[in-house]
């Protein structure tokens, strides 16, 4: 991991959508004999080479594939609840990806009920440190945490969580969140002058590179690039995905195209770390006849694959962020970038084709971030939205009693409902207290989503048909 200066320019070339090999580096990462398993009917496949991206700041060499930890596996007690990360298995994840030329590793404070950092902390503290790069943010997302005194609290505490001396890439979190999202910044990070420390911390080499990750409103975006000559951002990161490039507003009215994000960081060489690439997971989880178009075109590819190639095909992407919760993801993303393949121009037009094809399915925009938890209520909101875009994607929303699938897709509802979540988390004891609504990066009306959700169980259990298998 190289500290030279680099040409940014040269690094953030347009070459467009059909980019070539070209502007890519290759260095060795190959498994030591280790087999990644697929869905080829070749069997199991030996990973390549990991791609690797250049920092224009740092001259750092950036794995393609960076590790979100965000959803680390967790423990389950005797009674199925879950109240301990499995440290062991965090080991054995990081150490494979490490293994394999991962070396980029983004928590935050805020992660796994505020046990991230700590644990990943354990993980990489096994590991030299320049065999890795840590991101971490300043996730002061509460008024309680705006203050100077806590604000400086929680990004000392990260150096303690994270074992290290030094942060390689410190984000301010979530901007642009909240009702009022330009007021929220400067009580978060300006009246408290708290990007003055952060900006002198990167002078002194505590923070070797300073960015945002952004969401929702676009005026908070806007200003930040519109002064970044003076807080000379190193990178941001944004949610990008083949479905969001020209859809997100569609999703989300309050969101932004990510055609848009992209092109402006572009146009003032500022490297994109992406996140979201598969849109919480429902770029991985997509109808059947969506999973058939994908699989008629890349037999031996999975369905997440095309979303991991796709935003690994700009060029101006520094590194795409997975919440890696299981070996199988880490397996199959790393076939996706070891190395990565760049998509044609024919295979991004035939990705914005299905693009246009999924927005036409109303699943709720939920990425499963977890930021509307803990619920007051012991409402378990992400299974609740998660059970019922799956349903859509499956094809088991009941709407006619006349359809000969009605049976079928009531049953399947219902007893899939009772299975992902408790009955005492369900939709039906959300009183609307409206304390998930503001935390949601997403924008989702929480409260109203989980009362039609409700209303719709209880329609279809009241509908006494007998149901067939």
């Amino acid at each position: 991991m190289k500290n030279e200066n680099i040409d940014r320019r040269s690094f953030l070339k347009r070459f467009g959508l059909g980019v070539s090999a070209a502007g890519l580096t290759l260095a060795g990462c190959k498994s030591a004999g280790k087999k990644i398993t697929s869905e080829s009917s070749a069997g199991p496949q030996e990973p390549g080479e990991m791609t690797y991206r250049t920092n224009p700041t740092t001259g750092d060499k950036v794995s393609l594939l960076g590790y979100g930890c965000m959803r680390w596996p967790w423990k389950e007690t005797k009674e199925g609840e879950k109240e301990e990360i499995d440290q062991e298995e965090v080991n054995r994840l990081i150490d494979h990806a490490i293994a394999n030329g991962v070396n980029y590793f983004d928590t935050s404070p805020a992660y796994c009920r505020g046990f991230s950092e700590s644990v990943t902390g354990i993980a990489l503290s096994r590991h030299p440190r320049d065999k890795y790069f840590i991101a971490t943010k300043l996730s002061n997302f509460s008024p309680k945490t705006w203050s100077r005194e806590e604000s400086l609290k929680m990004y000392n505490d990260s150096f303690k969580n994270l074992q290290v001396d030094h942060i390689d890439y410190l984000l301010l979190h979530g901007v642009g969140m909240g009702s009022d999202a330009m007021e929220e910044f400067r009580n978060r990070y300006i009246d408290n002058g708290i990007l003055d420390f952060l900006m002198q911390e990167r002078e002194k080499g505590k923070i070797r590179n300073l960015g945002f990750s952004y969401h929702g409103d676009i005026a908070v975006f806007d200003y930040l690039l519109a002064n970044h000559d003076k807080y000379k951002w190193d990178f941001v990161q944004i949610q990008l995905n083949y479905l969001d490039w020209h859809h997100a507003k569609e999703l989300n009215p309050r969101n932004t195209n990510a055609e848009y994000l992209y092109n402006e960081l572009e146009k003032r060489n500022i490297p994109a770390v992406i996140m979201e690439p598969l849109l919480g997971g429902r770029l991985s989880n997509v109808p059947d006849h969506i999973v058939a178009r994908l699989k008629e075109k890349e037999p031996d590819r999975s369905v997440a694959s095309w979303a991991f190639r796709y935003a690994g095909n700009f060029p101006g992407v520094l590194t795409v962020l997975s919440g890696m919760t299981y070996m199988e993801h880490l397996e199959d993303n790393l076939l996706s970038y070891c190395p990565l393949k760049p998509l044609s121009d024919e295979e991004v037009k035939f990705l914005y084709d299905t693009a246009d094809l999924m927005v036409q399915y109303p699943t709720i925009a939920c990425n499963d971030c977890k930021y509307c938890m803990p619920c007051p209520y012991g409402i378990d909101i992400p299974a609740i939205l998660l059970h019922y875009n799956k349903c859509v994607n499956q094809g088991n929303i009941p709407q006619n009693k006349q359809h000969p699938d009605y049976a079928r897709a009531r049953k399947a509802f219902l007893i899939g409902y009772d299975r992902s979540v408790p009955k005492l988390r369900q939709a039906n004891h959300c009183i609307a207290c409206g304390q998930c609504e503001p935390h949601c990066p997403q924008n989702i009306k929480i409260p109203q989503r989980l009362h039609a959700i409700d209303d719709f169980v209880e329609k279809i259990k009241q509908d006494k048909e007998e149901v067939t298998a």
